[in-house]
């Protein structure tokens, strides 16, 4: 028998066997000797609630957001500023029966045209025709003359009470159409634009050129009205503010029924009518409040929708403009400038940087 042959057999399987053990279990190992890195957990951040009274702007400065400035603050006139308004009869009773100081140039030439034109004229005539009824009651009564005159025509009567009356008139127009030219003036290309807008029951007053916000106008509640030493009736929560000595192109419209801008210290007066812009010019005086009301029964709380203007120098109302978040005129003209200014064109490159690429282009072309 081949002893070694079958020794030689008999040691090969259990080395195959072992072999075979050994590589299943080589993975194992090795997995089990570079196992993966723990994982930390990681807390949820815990984001503290905002305060009730926290701003968007404290929120955003809390998360290191940049923050805008605010805008600056405004100090409108107290009462002591008030110039247009009614007179009461207990403070003075020929005031509360004329019309109120004005505060225009051309409410000026109307006052002077009423008192010194109107009124001499009207008190005249009126004097004149009671003279006269009182001398014809007594001269020409039945116990006096007992048989009645026949006279029919007096040349001289005829002419003097057909001339008369038309030199009157004739005085009377003039300045009636000076006045009513003035009224209707149209204003200048550069004047400041503002639009009220009558709503039952509000104004809204709209500033195009300075940015194109609005600012609605309601009643200030009397109570608060009286603490403030404002009128009732008359005040509200806020202003028209325009500039003084400036020309005004004053916009009235309506948003749902006729309405009525009317300030009779400024003696202005404008329909606000749906669907329609009418326009008149208007240049303040002086600084000051100026009181109106809406003189177009509109509905039931017509008598509930007053005007107040506010008259300031030109630097305060671009500072109430600033505090609105609008921008000047000037501010609005130099950005409207800087729009339309042409793009900058880049030059042309020289003639003598392209001949030389020219030539260099020509040299790499074999001839033909």
């Amino acid at each position: 028998m081949n002893f070694g042959g079958i020794a030689r057999k008999s040691m090969i399987i259990p080395a195959l066997l072992a072999a075979a053990l050994g590589f299943v279990a080589l993975p194992q190992v090795g997995l089990a000797q570079d196992p993966a890195p723990p994982v930390a957990e990681v807390a949820p951040a815990v984001v503290p609630p905002a305060p009730l009274d926290a701003t968007p702007a404290d929120a955003a400065a809390e998360a290191g957001a940049p923050v805008e400035a605010a805008a600056p603050a405004f100090d409108h006139y107290g009462p002591e500023m008030i110039k247009g308004q009614p007179t009461f009869a207990e403070d003075d009773l020929i005031g509360s029966m004329t019309f109120q100081k004005q505060y225009t140039a051309d409410g000026n030439y109307a006052l002077w045209m009423h008192d010194a034109i109107l009124m001499p004229v009207i008190t005249v005539i009126s004097l004149f025709v009671l003279g006269l009824l009182l001398w014809v009651v007594v001269r020409f009564n039945r116990r006096r003359n007992t048989v009645p005159s026949k006279t029919s025509h007096n040349t001289l009567i005829e002419v003097v009470w057909t001339v008369v009356p038309v030199l009157i008139l004739v005085v009377i127009a003039v300045p009636s159409i000076t006045l009513l030219a003035r009224q209707y003036e149209s204003p200048p290309e550069d004047a400041l634009t503002i639009k009220a807008t009558g709503y039952q029951w509000y104004w809204g007053y709209t500033y195009p050129d300075n940015g194109g916000f609005e600012v609605i106008a309601n009643m200030m509640p009397e109570e608060e009205a009286i603490a403030g030493g404002f009128p009732t009736h008359l005040e509200t929560d806020n202003r028209m503010v325009v500039p003084v000595g400036v020309p005004i192109r004053l916009q009235t419209t309506g948003a749902d029924v006729i309405h009525s801008f009317g300030i009779p210290s400024l003696w202005f007066k404008i329909d606000a009518v749906p669907g329609r812009i009418n326009e008149r010019m208007l240049t303040i005086t002086e600084p000051g409040i100026y009181y109106g009301q809406c003189m177009e029964l509109c509905g039931a709380r017509h008598g509930y929708m007053p005007i107040s203007i506010e008259a300031r120098p030109q630097a305060e109302f671009d500072a109430w403009v600033r505090s609105r978040g609008g921008q000047t005129h000037a501010e609005v003209e130099a950005e409207a400038a800087a729009a339309a200014a042409p793009a900058p064109v880049e030059a042309a490159p020289a003639a003598a940087d392209v001949e030389p690429a020219a030539t260099e282009t020509a040299a790499a072309v074999p001839a033909a």
